[in-house]
């Protein structure tokens, strides 16, 4: 029979590469999983350590029955890994998020025997990911598994898959669903199989390593989403006594143009967010408590899908969106820059992503890359390598469609947009660049060139550091106001158009991008909707919470905005409910009806305790009337909004200023130069990603509109008053050219 034990203690680890032996003479006793980033990879800098590390481990062997075997199972090693035992090399893997396996049983000796794990993170050619906007940590930062078979077992060498394969057909109007089962063996040929699917038993003898049997489920009971997640499970047993399990779902999935996403025949809305699995303290060396805890807040956020990116995540996850019903964006680590050499190391990652999760009934689609033209644009190269991995997608699931999120710098007519079944668009309009309307504006322009195409949006988002307040929110204050103003323009935005088949806010969490600085947090892409320790749920958070939870609530927005200069502040309330009072010390100012958003106007003389309150449901926050607005809640550097006391200090007749917009100072060559200067600076606090960013003429003319003083107030702290000084004060030596 086979057992599986947890094999996470007594490791010993070096970061360096001294190999086994030093290891064990000078390494650090650790528990996996473990990373060796967690700290110097979220700190900022672009300096955590990428390298060869070693991770080593004594064990007895157990007691073997004749032909029984025993085999090593890692979830996860980052990036590449070399397995040693007793100093011979027995497996290696190019891929840090998937499952893989390694057979000890040849290698054992009596007695005390040496497993040794080197674990690479460095940067090369041909393993993704390479270049992203994210720490690509290393470690064995997922659960390890001693693993003992008999000699004819379920599969263990294929991609890290169960072994077991569960394809259901669902008739809705018959409620009946045909499912057809597979095995896949080892040693097994002349074995016979038994299946068992809900109270039903077929027994399959085993020709070629494989066994098939179809059964037919009356009434079946779907897997419905969030509203219904049901599950069957299929036991598989060979008569050498191994056996495995599956859990799996009986649903129809489909995509419309015109409808978006239908589940079980009916239109189904997917709005969510996306998911990177670190967090701070622990990097992405995380434990079933810290996946439950995430799905947990994406469940009461109301949340009914989540993109898992930009890699494969741990089974326990996709397990847990089975149970809840989170519907699934599923995809590699395919991201930002295309890699030649890296072609073969795609279409592994891809087969290790659909063999290993092919069962579950939460995903729906697979993602073939994510914003690859970002880093060099569309290359032939490129495009067959889509070609190619489409394909093979086809091959290993006909069930599931493909998709892209493609980089809002990709023209929406290029033919490299249609190369998967379905796609997305990455949007940052109202963040990076242009306004928040443009995102409408390419939603309606890309539906109406493109009729018959299934347009989602897979990510969109603004930086919020909680601690930064303002009164007026702006885009660029990186203030939590803002971005709960962007999210209520893009939330309406998505509500109005039912054609695009989902949309995940970028991003769930704040999460660790260590090439970052900026926002009052290095190493931080604050985007999320709650921060990187997990403890602090933005006020954008609660906005998901009116939109798309059944649970009743009411939430008073600006807690943390205490301190507030203005003689007369709003205050805003976002709740599920369709009416709501607020009291401002006790006292009623008045209710309101209304969707979702709540706004009050409420003069300020001192301290106030202000409530929200709808039937048994309240909130409530402090604020106090300042003489001054508190420096804490700007972004460093970013205090100055106004740079100039008065206007003639800014513009000089017949010639440029940061009031013009760049189109105008490109016509001039002097200011072309002296623009193309300045976007070089200002990129260089976006991390390597922005640096490397090519954007097309479609998208620069959209820019190149903008005034130049608005770009300058995004930038934040990377854009001093002094250097904004000295930048119009050139500006004004340069003749305007007409």
């Amino acid at each position: 029979m086979r057992t599986q034990t947890d094999w996470n203690q007594g490791w010993y680890f070096q970061r360096q590469d001294c190999g086994p032996a030093l290891t064990l003479a000078h390494g650090t006793a650790v528990t996996l999983p473990h990373t060796w980033n967690a700290q110097d990879g979220t700190d900022g800098g672009n300096d955590y350590y990428r390298g060869r590390c070693w991770y080593v481990k004594k064990f007895y062997a157990p007691h073997l029955a004749d032909g029984e075997q025993l085999w090593v199972e890692f979830e996860g090693a980052a990036m590449t890994a070399e397995v040693f035992c007793n100093d011979k090399s027995i497996a290696k893997h190019r891929g840090g998020y998937s499952t893989f396996r390694a057979e000890l049983t040849p290698w054992l000796k009596p007695g005390e025997n040496l497993l040794a794990v080197s674990v690479d993170n460095s940067e090369n050619d041909s393993v993704y990911p390479q270049k992203a906007d994210f720490t690509f940590y290393g470690g064995l930062y997922r659960p390890v598994y001693l693993v003992t078979v008999p000699a004819a077992h379920f599969a263990l060498s294929y991609h890290g898959g169960k072994g077991v394969r569960v394809t259901p057909v669902v008739n809705l109007e018959a409620r009946r669903a045909v499912v057809t089962v597979e095995a896949y063996t080892e040693n097994a040929d002349g074995e016979t199989v038994t299946f068992s699917v809900a109270g039903q038993t077929l027994a399959v003898a085993v020709e070629n390593g494989r066994a098939q049997a179809v059964f037919t489920l009356e009434n079946v009971h779907l897997w419905d989403g969030v509203d219904d997640p049901y599950l069957y499970t299929l036991t598989a047993s060979l008569s050498s006594g191994d056996t495995v399990g599956t859990r799996f779902g009986c649903r129809t999935i489909a995509f419309d143009a015109g409808k978006g996403f239908l589940l079980n025949g009916r239109p189904c809305r997917l709005c969510g967010a996306a998911r990177h699995q670190d967090r701070q303290g622990l990097g992405c060396a995380l434990t079933d408590a810290e996946h439950e805890e995430d799905l947990n807040l994406l469940r009461e956020m109301g949340a009914n899908t989540v993109r898992l990116a930009h890699y494969q995540h741990a089974q326990r996850f996709y397990d847990l969106c089975d149970e809840y019903g989170l519907v699934v964006w599923a995809e590699i680590p395919y991201i930002t820059q295309h890699m030649e050499n890296g072609n073969r190391n795609t279409h592994d990652q891809m087969t290790d992503l659909i063999v290993q999760n092919y069962n579950h009934p939460s995903i729906i689609c697979w993602g073939l890359s994510n914003e690859i033209t970002a880093s060099g644009g569309v290359t032939p190269d490129m495009v067959e390598n889509h070609k190619r991995l489409n394909d093979l997608c086809h091959k290993l699931d006909a069930t599931r469609p493909t998709t892209m999120a493609h980089a809002f710098m990709l023209d929406m007519d290029d033919p490299f947009v249609m190369a998967s079944d379905i796609r997305s668009y990455n949007l940052y309009y109202g963040w990076y660049l242009g306004e928040l309307e443009q995102n409408d504006q390419f939603f309606d322009e890309f539906h109406k060139k493109h009729p018959g195409a299934v347009i989602g949006l897979s990510e969109y988002g603004a930086d919020a550091n909680p601690a930064y307040q303002n009164g007026q929110p702006e885009k660029g204050d990186w203030s939590e106001p803002y971005q709960a103003v962007y999210h209520e323009h893009m939330l309406k935005m998505w509500s109005e158009r039912p054609y695009i088949w989902a949309m995940h806010c970028w991003n769930m969490f704040d999460f660790a991008a260590d090439g970052r600085d900026e926002g009052g947090k290095p190493g931080q892409n604050q985007k999320g909707l709650v921060t990187f320790d997990r403890k602090t749920k933005k006020d954008a958070f609660y906005l998901y919470k009116a939109y798309l939870s059944k649970v009743p609530f009411v939430h008073l927005c600006g807690s943390r905005y205490v301190d507030r200069p203005e003689e007369v502040t709003e205050v805003k309330v976002y709740s599920n409910q369709p009416a709501v009072t607020l009291l401002v010390d006790g006292k009623e100012v008045g209710t309101q009806k209304g969707d979702k958003i709540f706004r009050f106007q409420v003069p300020l003389s001192g301290k106030h305790l202000i409530e929200a309150r709808c039937g048994d449901l309240q909130d409530r926050i402090t604020v106090r009337k300042a003489e001054k607005p508190n420096p804490a809640y700007r972004v460093a550097g970013g205090e100055v909004v106004n740079w100039f006391d008065r206007p003639d200090e800014i513009t000089r007749e017949g010639y440029y200023s940061i009031l013009d917009s760049m189109e105008s100072i490109k016509k001039s060559p002097a200011g072309a130069a002296m623009l193309t200067r300045m976007m070089e600076q200002l990129r260089s606090g976006y991390g390597d990603v922005a640096k490397s960013v090519t954007l097309p003429e479609a998208v620069q003319r959209q820019m190149d509109k903008m005034p130049l003083e608005k770009l300058l107030k995004q930038a934040g702290k990377s854009v001093t008053p002094a250097m904004v000084k000295q930048l119009n004060a050139a500006l004004n030596r340069i003749p305007r050219v007409e």
